[in-house]
C-alpha cells in the first residue's frame, strides 16, 4: 500500500483489511483472554539463539483487544481523514505506514523473546516517527519527530542494555523469570527496563516527545499512539515486574513516586495549554501516572504481602490501561475533526461548535465524561478501583506505609478533580458560547465514517462503565465495584421524569431574549470567556511550578497615560524539563561529541586501533559478567 501513485480505492481496500484484521485479532484475542489459553507461533530462525516467534497468554491478548479494538475505530475514521493530506503520495504513504505500525505494535506485545520484541520494537519507533513526519514541510513538524526519534532511540538502548543483562543471567533471549539471579542485578535490569519503557509511555521526566509528537502528526496517528502506542510500554512494564523479576521492597516506592508526579504534573501543565492535540497529549501523561500508580501499589502490597490490595491494584491499572485507550482515542478522533474544519489547533479560536457540529460534540462529550472519571462511564470504574485500594491500605498494620497512602491518596484525588476542571474548560470553550473565528462560523459536520469509528469507542466507553459489574463477574473477577447498570437506569428514570414534568405542566409559549450581557446592548465572542480566563485562577494557584511570567504592553491616546488605546498582555510559562534537564544534557552530550570528533581526525591506522581496543574491552566486560 506504499504506492506512490495508489488511487483513492486502492488505499480504501487497504484500510477496509485493516478493519477485517483487526477484527479477527479481537475475536481471537477475547477468545485467549476468556478461555485462559495460549497461542504459540514459530515464525523464523535468524541465527543461532535468535528466532522470530511468538507467545500469546492472557496478558497479550488482553493488550491485543486494545490494539485491535482502538485500530477498526482509527482505520474507518481513516478512510476520509486521510484525504485532507496534501498530496495523493503522502496520503498512500501514511496508510501503509499506519499499517506497519499497528502490525509492529501486535508483535512487540506478541513477543516470545527479546529478539522479537526489539525488532518490532524498532520497528514501531521507525515507523511512527515517519508517520509524525507527514507534515513535513512545518518546521515545527520537523522539530518535534527528531525530538521524538532522539527519545525513542534512547528508548531502544536502556531495552538493549537490559536485555543483555538479561541473556548474560538466562543464557537464553526467552522472556522467562531470573531464577537464581542476585539482587544488584535484578535491580539493574528492572531500573534500566523502567527508563526504557518510560520514555516510552511518556512517564515525567522522559515525557517531552510526547506532546511534540502527538501535536504534530495526524490525528488518527496521534489517537493510536496515545491510545495505543503508549500502552505497549505499559504492557513491557507489566510482564517484566509480574512475570519476570523477583521485585525489591522500594521498587514499588520508586513506581509510585513516578506515577504520582506524572499524573499531577500531566495535569497541572493540560491546564495551561491551549492547543487541543497538546492538552490531550498532557492528559495522556497525567492517565499514563495514574496506570503506574496501580503497579506501584501492586508491589509495594505484594511485597507485604497483602494479596488482595495487590491483585485489586493491578486490576485497576490495566482496566484503566483499557480505557485509558478508548477515550483518549475517541478525544484524539474528534479533536481532529474539530482540527480538519476549524483549521486550527488553537481553542481559543474555535466556540460555538456544538450548533454546527452536534454529532462530534456529543462524541466529545462522553469523551470529556469519561475521561473525567464521572459515572457511569468506563473512567469511573477504573479510578474507583484504584481510590479502594489506596483506601484499603489504611487498615493494615505500618504507620510508614499509612502515611505514604495518604500522601499519595491526596495528590490522586487532587489530580482527578483538576482533570475535570480541565475538560469543562476544554468542552465549554471549545463547543460552547459563539463563534470565535470566521472559520468556527463556518464549520460543518464531518463525514460519516469519521463519526462511526468515534462512535465505536463511546459506545465501549459506556459498555465499559455501564456493564463493567457483569463483565467482571463473567470474566471470574469478583471486584468491589457497583453494579452501575442499576444507577444508570436510576438516572435515566430521574431525567424522563424531569423532562416529562416539563413538557406537561411548562408553560407552551416561548421567548426570545438576548443572554444578560451586563448592561452592554448587543453580544460578541470578545465577551466571552476565554481559556486563559478560565485557567488563570488556577494558573496562579501553581504559579511555583509554571513559574509564570505576565507582560501587559499599553498604548494611550494621551501623553498622560490616561485614556487606553490598545493593549495586549500575555502569559508565558518557564518550560522546567527542557531548560534544566533536557538542554543542559543536550549541550553536554554535543561537547563530549565535538570532543571525540576532534580527535577522530586522524588517518586510518588510528581508527583501526580504536576498534581493536573496543573489541579487547567488550570481550573483557563480557567475561567478567559471565
Amino acid at each position: 500500500m506504499i504506492l506512490p501513485k495508489a488511487k483513492r480505492s486502492a488505499r480504501q481496500l487497504a484500510l477496509s483489511l485493516t478493519i477485517l484484521s483487526s477484527l479477527l485479532l479481537t475475536i481471537l484475542s477475547l477468545d485467549i483472554f476468556i478461555h485462559d489459553r495460549t497461542l504459540d507461533i514459530y515464525l523464523y530462525h535468524v541465527a543461532p539463539a535468535l528466532e522470530i516467534a511468538f507467545h500469546i497468554d492472557r496478558l497479550a491478548a488482553f493488550f491485543i483487544f486494545i490494539i485491535a479494538a482502538v485500530s477498526i475505530a482509527v482505520a474507518l475514521y481513516s478512510v476520509n481523514y486521510v484525504e485532507h493530506i496534501a498530496s495523493v503520495p503522502r496520503r498512500n504513504l501514511s496508510v501503509g505506514l499506519m499499517n506497519i505500525f499497528i502490525l509492529s505494535m501486535v508483535g512487540v506485545v506478541a513477543a516470545a523473546n527479546t529478539f522479537t520484541l526489539l525488532l518490532f520494537w524498532e520497528v514501531m519507533s521507525f515507523s511512527s516517527f515517519l508517520l509524525v513526519l507527514t507534515d513535513y514541510e512545518i518546521a515545527q513538524t520537523r522539530k518535534s519527530a527528531i525530538f521524538y526519534f532522539v527519545m525513542t532511540q534512547m528508548s531502544t538502548a536502556f531495552l538493549l542494555f537490559a536485555f543483555i543483562v538479561c541473556y548474560i543471567l538466562t543464557g537464553t533471549f526467552d522472556i522467562t523469570p531470573l531464577d537464581g539471579a542476585s539482587p544488584f542485578y535484578e535491580s539493574l535490569v528492572f531500573v534500566t527496563l523502567f527508563v526504557g519503557f518510560g520514555i516510552k509511555a511518556g512517564v515525567i521526566p522522559f515525557h517531552k516527545w510526547l506532546p511534540y509528537a502527538h501535536s504534530a502528526s495526524p490525528s488518527n496517528i496521534s489517537a493510536l499512539m496515545s491510545g495505543v502506542m503508549i500502552k505497549v510500554a505499559i504492557y513491557g512494564m507489566v510482564r517484566y515486574i509480574v512475570f519476570v523479576l523477583d521485585p525489591e521492597p522500594w521498587w514499588g516506592i520508586m513506581i509510585l513516586v513516578f506515577g504520582t508526579i506524572s499524573a499531577l504534573l500531566g495535569v497541572i501543565y493540560a491546564l495551561k495549554e491551549h492547543d487541543i492535540k497538546k492538552l490531550l497529549a498532557y492528559h495522556s501523561i497525567e492517565n499514563i501516572g495514574i496506570i503506574i500508580i496501580g503497579i506501584g501499589l501492586y508491589l509495594i502490597f505484594q511485597n507485604y504481602g497483602w494479596g488482595e490490595l495487590a491483585f485489586l491494584s493491578l486490576a485497576g491499572a490495566l482496566f484503566h490501561t483499557l480505557n485509558h485507550a478508548l477515550f483518549k482515542s475517541l478525544l484524539f478522533l474528534t479533536a481532529g475533526s474539530v482540527v480538519s474544519v476549524t483549521g486550527t489547533r488553537n481553542i481559543e479560536e474555535m466556540g460555538g461548535l456544538m450548533k454546527t457540529m452536534p454529532k462530534t460534540g456529543a462524541l466529545f462529550l462522553i469523551g470529556a465524561v469519561a475521561i473525567s472519571a464521572l459515572p457511569p462511564l468506563n473512567g469511573f470504574v477504573s479510578e474507583l478501583l484504584i481510590f479502594q485500594a489506596f483506601l484499603q491500605s489504611f487498615s493494615v498494620d505500618g504507620d510508614s506505609v499509612r502515611i505514604l497512602m495518604f500522601i499519595g491518596l491526596s495528590l490522586f484525588a487532587l489530580t482527578s478533580a483538576l482533570a475535570a476542571a480541565c475538560f469543562v474548560k476544554a468542552f465549554g470553550i471549545v463547543f460552547l458560547a459563539m463563534p470565535r473565528s470566521e472559520r468556527a462560523k463556518q464549520a460543518r459536520e464531518v463525514p460519516l465514517l469519521m463519526l462511526i469509528g468515534p462512535s465505536i469507542l463511546a459506545l465501549l466507553c459506556v459498555l465499559f462503565g455501564v456493564f463493567s459489574f457483569q463483565i467482571s463477574r463473567y470474566l471470574g473477577f469478583h471486584l468491589p465495584i457497583p453494579n452501575l447498570m442499576v444507577v444508570s437506569v436510576f438516572l435515566l428514570i430521574n431525567l424522563g421524569l424531569v423532562f416529562g414534568a416539563m413538557r406537561l405542566f411548562a408553560s407552551r409559549q416561548s421567548r426570545t431574549a438576548e443572554t444578560w450581557g451586563c448592561g452592554l446592548i448587543s453580544q460578541n465572542p470578545r465577551m466571552e470567556y476565554t481559556a486563559s480566563g478560565f485557567s488563570q485562577p488556577i494558573l496562579r494557584v501553581f504559579q511555583p511550578i509554571y513559574r509564570t511570567r505576565e507582560s501587559v504592553k499599553k498604548t494611550f491616546w494621551d501623553r498622560h497615560s490616561v485614556i487606553l488605546k490598545s493593549g495586549v498582555a500575555g502569559i508565558s510559562t518557564f518550560k522546567l524539563f527542557e531548560e534544566s534537564i533536557y538542554m543542559p544534557v543536550a549541550r553536554a552530550v554535543q561537547r563530549i561529541s565535538l570532543a571525540v570528533s576532534k580527535r577522530h581526525d586522524v588517518d586510518l591506522d588510528v581508527y583501526i586501533l580504536y576498534a581493536f581496543l573496543a573489541i579487547v574491552i567488550l570481550i573483557l566486560v563480557m567475561g567478567w559478567a559471565l
